[in-house]
């Protein structure tokens, strides 16, 4: 489930892993590398340097108006446990505009949302005071960490949500997003309210279960965190919201309950018309 592109981009190596190795250019050294991230892997599974947790739930939900996503507390769908706002896409030459909401059916429609938070950690004496490999220790995390959102959401797709249980796809297809489903993140491009992560927190029980963090900033620590959204719909897609309007982000803090200043802060990504100017 490691994607190790990213790594060598880490160390300012450009190319695609394995193509990478055998680069004219950078071949040499990005062999060197990857054979010192062996080396320190093995380390990390031999002593158990580094500790993984996780939480991920599913909740009954609806799409709500054109915007939001309603998050029940039972089957009976009768009491809000959460409201999830969204933004939708604004690109007056697309035909269609986007918004997370979309892949959520309405009410009476039995739908569903899942959300997830994994971390990978360094255990107590596993630093040291050799700095490249301790740099080599933090970027195996954040490639491991990003694996484990991976395994998960596969895990999720053929078992506990089940929606894709005859899925087989290797590492290549993986990678490449080949299957049904998506997994945004708050304060990324289909969701770039960063203030979101609080709720999907809240609703996991996250910092208890995951032993992952918010600060004030709504920053994730360990800094080896993902956390996301899980949407099923069959032509669910990463998109990006791109530039908001005026009117969208007056809506949206409304809708939000909070003042078009509050959610400007929060937002990431996108470029609110107000705060352009």
């Amino acid at each position: 489930f490691i994607d190790w592109t990213p790594f060598f981009r880490t160390w300012e190596l450009a190319g695609r892993f394995p193509g990478i190795l055998d680069d004219e250019v950078v071949g040499e050294s990005a062999r060197e590398l990857y054979r010192d991230a062996q080396a320190i892997l093995a380390e990390v599974v031999d002593g158990k340097l580094l500790l993984a947790r996780g939480a991920f739930g599913f909740w009954p939900a609806n799409r709500a108006g054109a915007g939001d996503i309603v998050v029940w507390q039972d089957e009976a769908r009768s009491c809000a446990r959460a409201t999830l706002p969204q933004l939708r896409q604004q690109h007056a030459a697309q035909a269609v505009n986007l918004s997370l909401a979309d892949f959520v059916a309405p009410a009476p429609a039995a739908d569903y949302v899942g959300g997830f938070v994994v971390s990978v950690a360094a255990k107590e004496g596993a630093a040291t005071d050799d700095d490249y490999r301790d740099i080599m220790l933090k970027a195996l995390a954040d490639r491991l960490v990003e694996a484990f959102a991976e395994a998960l959401h596969q895990e999720v797709r053929k078992t506990h949500w089940g929606y894709a249980k005859d899925e087989a796809l290797d590492t290549d297809a993986l990678i490449a997003e080949r299957y049904r489903g998506i997994r945004p993140a708050p304060g990324y491009p289909a969701c770039p309210d960063h203030s979101e992560k609080k709720t999907l927190f809240q609703l996991l029980d996250a910092s208890r279960r995951s032993g992952a963090k918010l600060t004030e900033n709504y920053a994730m620590w360990p800094a080896s965190t993902v956390a996301g959204w899980y949407f099923s719909h069959p032509r669910s897609k990463y998109f990006g919201v791109g530039r908001i309007g005026e009117d969208q982000l007056a809506d949206y803090a409304r809708r939000k309950g909070v003042a078009a200043e509050e959610a400007v802060r929060w937002l990431s990504f996108s470029q609110p018309a107000e705060s352009a100017r």
